[in-house]
């Protein structure tokens, strides 16, 4: 089958590679610079140190090609959820057909899904889904196994996406619960950040288990109040996503929760990351429909305390065992 990957990033890199031994795969990416070292190198040093790229995956910087290349068989955005809107409106007048994304988050300043934005953009009609899971790009570029979800409500792009993808070292599972899917692999991010900090203060696996439990209820009250299903969050896109960044060390936002703890400023963090840590980017977004749905997500709001309200890591753990017992 033919795919097109827009989004030369690690994640986007990552699928690439794995899918080109079985698939004809085609990798975009903006600058030209970075598609000429990939051709000659089969490398991308910056985001897949040390990974040689399977020897079929082929590149291009034009955009127009890479929608010809997918036009009957799958095209998949990997950029950054910021960056979802902009290559969606280059899209427009190439007329995408059979569209993924790879990209959790909510769009910053409009706390939109992606697949709110994607009908903003592109309209209705068109058959479209959220590929997500617990996936470390580096783990999977290296062949290391994996399972995704594919959520969508059109059940032949479902299956087009399963004959793609699944096989080798990666499963993929498939649901009409799309909102869900979506909800799930962005609101975990900000969890992990949390869990990062109580790490990075030595609070010790009690406390980590506790955080990622009662994570999991945030994240499932804000999810069935924005119509996804109770169950999609105990699956691969909720509970397994939400383990694999709260406690794996390749978790860019771990990292910023860890870096939070032992004192760093953000920008000291995001500069050493040197990647997109999309909970920093969407905690806002995710406290804005929580107070929209009148949901309660203590959780997120001591972590966007922390972030943006100059809240000490101590001083918000403090204030998360203060509060008074409840019915769990």
């Amino acid at each position: 089958m033919n795919i097109a990957i827009l989004g030369a990033g690690a994640w986007g890199t990552a699928l690439a590679s794995a899918l080109a031994s079985r698939q004809s795969v085609l990798l975009w990416a903006r600058n030209q610079a970075q598609i000429d070292a990939l051709s000659s190198t089969h490398q991308n040093t910056r985001y897949l140190p040390g990974i040689t790229l399977d020897s079929a995956l082929t590149f291009t910087t034009k955009l127009a090609d890479a929608v010809a290349h997918a036009r009957a068989g799958l095209l998949i955005i990997a950029t950054p959820i910021a960056g979802l809107r902009p290559v969606l409106r280059e899209l427009k007048s190439l007329a995408p057909t059979n569209l993924v994304w790879l990209c959790k988050g909510f769009e910053q300043d409009t706390a939109l899904l992606p697949h709110q934005l994607v009908q903003q953009e592109l309209g209705e009609g068109l058959p479209i889904g959220a590929l997500s899971g617990p996936s470390f790009a580096l783990e999977v570029a290296s062949g290391l196994p994996c399972a995704l979800t594919i959520g969508s409500p059109h059940a032949e792009l479902r299956n087009k996406v399963v004959t793609a993808v699944h096989g080798a070292h990666i499963r993929v599972y498939s649901t009409d619960d799309l909102v869900g899917v979506e909800v799930g692999g962005a609101v975990k991010n900000v969890l992990a950040i949390a869990t990062g900090i109580a790490d990075g203060l030595g609070l010790g696996l009690n406390a980590r288990a506790a955080l990622i439990t009662r994570g999991l209820a945030e994240i499932t009250r804000l999810g069935t109040a924005l119509g996804g299903r109770s169950e999609t969050f105990t699956g691969l896109t909720g509970l397994g996503d939400l383990i694999l960044t709260c406690t794996g060390d390749l978790s860019r936002n771990r990292q910023v929760g860890l870096g939070l703890a032992a004192g760093k400023s953000l920008d000291t963090i995001t500069a050493e990351l040197g990647h997109v840590a999309e909970g920093v980017r969407c905690v806002q977004a995710v406290r804005q429909l929580a107070a929209a749905h009148g949901v309660e997500m203590p959780i997120v709001d001591a972590v966007d305390r922390v972030l943006f309200e100059q809240a000490t890591p101590q001083q918000a753990i403090h204030d998360l065992l203060a509060r008074d017992a409840r019915d769990e």
